[in-house]
């Protein structure tokens, strides 16, 4: 599949998670699909246009249809397998735990 356009993304930091959010308007859950490898999140499907009207009679067309695709390196080590996608009103959000290396870690001083 060849991708038409990117769509945008945010990614942010929780305290245990790293987490993406991507506005996918119209586009059909089930034509999604996510990966994580090397800490690059890859989220691509495709939002497939079915409309009646004359390409000729458009005004303006700024909504993009065809095949995605988005790329983005995470800021922290996650663990892909455990992420989670939801899909709620035209929002794709993943949530990924950080790896056990990326959590801070405190250390305890001890005096001899």
């Amino acid at each position: 599949m060849r991708p038409h356009f990117a769509p945008a993304v945010d990614v942010y930091e929780e305290k245990d998670n790293v987490v993406a959010e991507m506005p996918l308007a119209g586009v059909d859950p089930e034509k999604v699909e996510i990966t994580v490898e090397d800490n690059i999140l890859t989220v691509s499907g495709k939002n497939e246009h079915k409309s009646e009207v004359d390409e000729k009679n458009y005004y303006r067309k700024e909504v993009r249809y065809g095949a995605f695709s988005r790329s983005v390196a995470l800021p922290k080590a996650v663990k892909g397998e455990q992420a989670e996608a939801t899909f709620d009103k035209g929002i794709l959000k993943i949530v990924m735990p950080k790896a056990e290396e990326a959590k801070p870690k405190t250390i305890k001083v001890k005096a001899k």
